[in-house]
């Protein structure tokens, strides 16, 4: 076995390093996975600027990731359904409890959850991983390891998308069109929306929400008012969307995804901004438009897996760039200023193709 276990860590704010770690050795129920491919999210950004997100503090070093895919290299006594060779695709949230989120089916609301790269939790942002081999999902021979990383933000999209109930030829008002805001675009298209329409400050972003199959492009700028540009997005729909999934967390933002809903629609909220937000409650009451929040997901690797094998989704664009591991602090510093859309290290020294 590779004694080099290069692992990114974030030890307090602003401070990230490349340091060896020991090769781990799974437990029964869990497998040692050769990490291949590991995507920066923003809240890995996050952490390293601010040490924090909201009551989720840094108090220890923590290893970074958890958009991620590997291959299985050794499993625990008690795995029977990977074996060695097997291409795997991470889901980072393990329920540690049977508790009554878990039995439910939400699991991602259980407070004891294990998740990669949330303190105390360590990532997967290494040469070699463990994980809960149950939240390991085999990927299909036409899959590629970085669709397989990709699937942890599109499963985001996903959840949005149900929590919305998305369908047949609905009508979507996407804010922002980041990362969160470009796989709930693609997770839309694909669940049966007829029209999405998309807004966003940058317009690079917005010509890649377009390559991605956005039907119409809203370019907005701080100062805008949300009542105006909620008026916009009708008058360039022909109507008012049913749903609107608001990927930013900006409080103006909020305020035109409710304005733009339907009366009877549906507003999700998936962007993660302020604690206290001030928001139009009473016009959204009197209309009877659900304000619905999105933690994270659960139970959509299997869906996402369908999607990308066969081919009803692509969420090759997203990828703009590609680091070795060796290069993670230049490629932090790279999704620090949002450069492109989504950042790729390849953590497999043998192996750096997509």
């Amino acid at each position: 076995m590779d004694k080099d276990n290069l692992t990114v860590v974030l030890h307090s704010k602003g401070d990230l390093r490349l340091e060896q770690r020991p090769v781990p050795e799974p437990a029964p129920n869990e497998v040692l996975l050769q990490m291949h491919s590991v995507g920066i999210c923003g809240s890995d950004v996050h952490y390293w600027q601010n040490g924090r997100i909201g009551d989720f503090v840094l108090k220890q070093p923590m290893v970074l990731g958890h958009e991620a895919s590997g291959r299985v290299v050794k499993v625990g006594s008690a795995v029977t359904h990977l074996r060695a060779g097997d291409r795997v695709a991470v889901e980072p949230g393990v329920p540690r409890e049977v508790d009554e989120f878990f039995k439910s089916g939400h699991y991602n609301l259980s407070p004891s959850i294990f998740f990669c790269a949330t303190p105390p939790d360590d990532g997967n942002l290494c040469r070699y991983y463990k994980h809960n081999a149950n939240f390991c999902y085999k990927l299909p021979d036409n899959v590629t390891y970085e669709e397989g990383a990709l699937i942890e933000p599109l499963s985001v999209g996903i959840h949005a998308c149900k929590r919305a109930g998305v369908t047949l030829g609905s009508s979507v008002f996407v804010c922002g069109a980041g990362p969160i805001g470009l796989v709930s675009l693609l997770a839309a298209k694909a669940m049966g929306a007829s029209q999405v329409i998309i807004s966003d400050l940058s317009s690079d972003r917005l010509a890649k929400a377009k390559e991605m199959g956005a039907d119409f492009l809203l370019h907005v700028k701080k100062e805008d008012e949300p009542k105006e540009m909620a008026k916009k997005v009708e008058g360039m729909l022909g109507c008012m969307p049913q749903i609107s999934i608001e990927c930013t967390g900006v409080q103006s933002s909020i305020q035109t995804a409710i304005y733009a809903a339907r009366s009877g629609g549906v507003v999700v909220l998936v962007g993660l901004g302020a604690e206290m937000t001030t928001v139009p409650l009473l016009n959204a009451a009197v209309r009877e438009v659900d304000i619905r929040g999105v933690f994270r997901y659960c139970n959509t690797w299997p869906v996402a897996i369908s999607m990308l094998a066969s081919k009803k989704v692509n969420v090759k664009p997203l990828v703009t760039h590609r680091f070795p591991l060796e290069q993670a602090v230049e490629a932090f510093e790279m999704s620090r200023q949002r450069l492109g859309v989504k950042v790729i290290l390849k953590c497999d020294k043998n192996d750096q193709n997509p």
